[in-house]
């Protein structure tokens, strides 16, 4: 066994391995290694969303609010209802970290945090479509909003989520 070679219980999976040969890590530097990763990707989706949501939380006290039609108000109540989601989940693995911190919980930690950064970034895009079809329709009518909350959430699902399965498949499986 090399230092940092698998035990003598083979309790590794595939994944450590090639990262212990390949990277010479162990699996907590790799947990490690992972959780640095997502916080830094985190810290750019957390300031989008932030910036939106702050945003959106301006917006009732603007003058013209008032002039909203009924189903705009409902569009803009679910763009910030969806802001908000998406900030207490991208907000969330750092209230985890310290829920879990000195518990021996990286594992769980990083998992969770994958989920909540996936979950926040989906609904991140929901919120962005959202608001891209009311300023839309407000700007160039109905017909307008519609379209560009077409595009919106076409491109995002595009770029967020077809593209990176694309690239994801042409990676040879780990197990």
């Amino acid at each position: 066994m090399t230092p940092n070679g698998p035990p003598a219980d083979e309790s590794w999976s595939a994944h450590d391995t090639w990262n212990a040969e390949a990277r010479g890590e162990t699996p907590t530097e790799r947990l490690d290694r992972n959780w640095s990763a997502l916080l830094q990707e985190l810290r750019v989706a957390q300031t989008g969303v932030q910036l939106l949501t702050g945003l959106l939380l301006t917006v009732p006290f603007q003058a013209r609010f008032v002039e909203l039609a009924t189903h705009q108000r409902v569009l803009y109540l679910i763009a910030t209802s969806l802001s908000v989601l998406a900030t207490g989940l991208l907000i969330s693995p750092v209230m985890l970290h310290r829920v879990l911190f000195r518990q021996r919980g990286m594992a769980l930690l990083v998992g969770a945090a994958q989920v909540f950064a996936i979950a926040g970034l989906s609904t991140l895009g929901l919120a962005v479509t959202a608001v891209v079809g009311l300023i839309f329709e407000i700007v160039l009518g109905t017909a307008a909003g519609i379209v560009a909350g077409i595009a919106a959430v076409l491109l995002l699902a595009l770029l967020w989520g077809a593209f990176p399965l694309a690239v994801r498949r042409r990676i040879p499986p780990v197990d």
